[in-house]
């Protein structure tokens, strides 16, 4: 366990560090969170409150990083309840989270990956440092994915430079199985 750096505020589906000196040291730690008003930041020293995800929020109370409190009620936020509102904003969210954990610990800087119409895009060393080779789509065993949705997902990521990569989470082992696609021209 790590030890505590920020307090965030819990405000719908977002965690907010209001300090800006604690939110620098959370982006410094490993590109967490995105600080207001600046998409991409050039340097972790900003003046700004810091915006983070309810994924990565929930990496950093479980890692005891962060405490999270409540806006409405001005406590602080249990587990139970942050993982119920986590469960709520995110669908999911538990096998989601399992995978955002694995690429974490293994070191890997995980953004969410809306604008590659992925989960999460990976980087190696984080945003402004590389590019992120990867972007993961998550799926579970029950799921389906057609042949159109993979070649669709692929030459995405080609476009963009990426490597795409489907992830089956598996609670039950607590472990998660990556599959990679390689193209190539014929």
């Amino acid at each position: 366990m790590k030890t505590h750096v920020a307090t965030a505020t819990l405000a719908g589906d977002r965690l907010i560090v209001w300090d800006p000196a604690e939110g620098s040291r959370l982006y410094r730690l490993g590109f967490y969170g995105k600080p207001v008003g600046i998409s991409k930041p050039k340097t972790a020293d900003f003046d700004k409150p810091l915006i983070l995800d309810l994924l990565e929020g929930f990496y950093l109370y479980e890692k005891g990083i962060i405490t999270v409190v409540d806006q409405v009620t001005g406590q602080e936020a249990s587990r139970e309840e942050l993982l119920k509102r986590c469960r709520e904003a995110i669908d999911g969210f538990d096998e989601k989270y399992l995978v955002y954990k694995d690429l974490r610990d293994k070191g890997y800087v995980v953004t969410p990956g809306i604008k590659f119409g992925s989960d999460f895009a990976v980087y190696k060393k984080g945003p402004g440092i590389d590019h992120a080779p990867y972007i993961i789509q998550v799926k579970v065993l029950k799921d389906s994915i057609s042949a159109t949705e993979i070649v669709r997902s692929g030459r995405l990521a080609t476009t963009v430079r990426k490597r795409f990569v489907v992830a089956i989470p598996r609670p039950e082992e607590n472990r998660v199985i990556y599959l990679l696609f390689n193209w190539f021209k014929a």
